[in-house]
């Protein structure tokens, strides 16, 4: 299917009888979830049987699958704690994308926390980075789930801002094979990148394939912003609704980059029943 569309949907009453269900209900080509709570540190196991049964219910509906890990995660982060934590909650959802059957496992490249901004931090940051998501990366084989890299909007002290980040954080990881990549448009929007011209989104798109290189980029948030480019504040609005407008979607989803490549929507309301954003953007594809 051409660029599946969908949106994050809860998981509270399970993967089956809650994300599933609602995706369905909602028309959803592709899905994204968390596989635990996405505002703690818990390592929430799954039932082997109601994974099976969502790997496989998925695979027959030929519904494409996400994990995002929770908001806390900041491998860049100066307290010992929080690192050791983030590198931990990473390698399970690694390991829970596999035993649900995701394609993708969605990290927010974090922050070095530095009021001051200094140079050795940021560095030292990278090489945290590199430490925890290497050993990640090279226990990967080619079938096993990518991790998709997302960079943040700008806030606070930013390992990875926008599109031009991209290229420093891959090299941290040696461009690794199996470190992807997630746009959000907000968040890159926000960070500086023009998807409100004519012409912008695609030279968005061509930016990061000629950074990432083809076939790294594998999953697009499809969101619009509240707030002006530049602002480097993430803000999520309802398609055609916010600073961005409807044409740089339209664009997004005529690039034949992406032409395989899911869009999940995570603005407001994408998930509840007759919210409009998931049939405009099929609308735009096409």
């Amino acid at each position: 299917m051409r660029s599946p569309i969908g949106t994050h949907v809860r998981i509270g009453k399970g993967l089956v009888k809650g994300a599933l269900a609602d995706a369905t209900e909602l028309g959803c080509e592709t899905v994204q979830v968390f596989v635990g709570n996405p505002r703690g540190w818990a390592l929430t196991e799954g039932d082997p049987r109601v994974d099976e049964e969502f790997r496989r219910l998925t695979a027959e509906q030929g519904l494409r699958t996400f994990i995002h890990t929770p908001y806390l995660v900041n491998l860049g982060s100066p307290t010992a704690t929080t690192y050791e934590r983030s590198a931990d909650v990473v390698a399970h959802n690694m390991r829970r994308a596999v035993e649900i059957g995701a394609e993708g496992v969605v990290v927010h490249t974090g922050s070095y926390v530095d009021p001051d901004g200094g140079a050795d931090r940021h560095a030292a940051a990278l090489r945290q980075v590199r430490e925890a998501l290497l050993p990640v990366l090279d226990g990967l084989d080619e079938h096993a789930p990518w991790l998709l890299l997302e960079p943040t909007a700008g806030q606070g002290r930013s390992l990875c801002a926008g599109v031009e980040d991209l290229a420093a954080y891959l090299a941290a990881l040696d461009e690794h094979p199996k470190a992807g990549i997630c746009l959000d448009t907000c968040h890159v929007f926000a960070a500086g990148a023009p998807l409100d011209e004519p012409g912008g989104a695609t030279a968005t798109v061509d930016r990061v394939l000629e950074i990432g290189g083809p076939g790294r980029l594998r999953l697009v948030h499809a969101n619009d912003s509240k707030d002006p480019r530049g602002s480097m504040r993430d803000r999520h609005e309802q398609i055609g609704q916010g600073h961005i407008g409807t044409t740089a979607f339209e664009e997004l989803l005529a690039h034949p980059a992406l032409a395989e490549v899911p869009f999940v929507l995570e603005t407001p309301g994408s998930r509840e029943p007759g919210n409009p954003d998931i049939g405009l953007l099929k609308r735009l594809r096409g």
